[in-house]
């Protein structure tokens, strides 16, 4: 079997693509209200922004936060009313 070298951002486009969808069709269902949502979202953010400062990750955990928090600004993993 052959392995391919999988490229990071590759992986983690389509990890944000999924956990979108996902969180977009837990809304959808009603088997998560968008305030629980908002929740998971500002939990992820919070917990990267305060990450313990990993040996050349503190500046990676920094962007994922402010990342999540344009997500959320956004709007994007929830459908609005």
């Amino acid at each position: 079997m052959t392995r391919h070298v999988l490229n990071p951002d590759v992986a983690g486009f389509a990890a944000l693509a999924i956990c979108d969808s996902l969180l977009l069709a837990l809304n959808d269902h009603k088997i998560l209200p968008e305030s629980e949502i908002m929740g998971v979202l500002t939990d992820a953010a919070a917990a990267n922004a305060n990450a313990p400062v990993d040996v050349g990750r503190g500046e990676l955990r920094k962007e994922v936060a402010a990342l999540i928090q344009r997500i959320i600004d956004g709007g994007n993993s929830v459908r609005r009313t």
